[in-house]
């Protein structure tokens, strides 16, 4: 179980960044093949994003999983809500749902 701590990072995370992505890596290099396909995604959107590599705090890495009850990264949070994983991502995507999320989120600067 994640320690009280862990949990108040992430929540403190989430509620701080209108749109939030926890990856494995960063948007300049993603470590795996599913961070490197939501970063394209967000990209795509031109919004305003940041971003938590998981792979540099591992209580981070665990904290997450535990605080979303999602097994898997990457996790999109949008307005401090858990939107999905990369899957869920490009289903909202291919839908448009996911332009519907964010379509009041600044773009982001050039």
């Amino acid at each position: 179980m994640t320690d009280p701590t862990t949990h108040d990072r992430i929540a403190k995370l989430v509620a701080d960044h209108p749109v939030l992505l926890f990856m494995k890596g960063t948007p300049l290099f993603p470590q795996c093949g599913f961070s490197s396909r939501a970063i394209a995604m967000l990209d795509r959107l031109g919004v305003e994003y940041d971003s938590v590599d998981v792979l540099q705090d591992m209580e981070i890495r665990q904290g997450i999983k535990e605080f979303s009850d999602w097994p898997t990264i990457p996790q999109l949070y949008v307005k401090g809500e858990f939107v999905g994983g990369s899957d869920i991502m490009m289903e909202m995507w291919e839908a448009g749902e996911l332009h519907t999320l964010v379509q009041d989120i600044p773009a982001r600067a050039e």
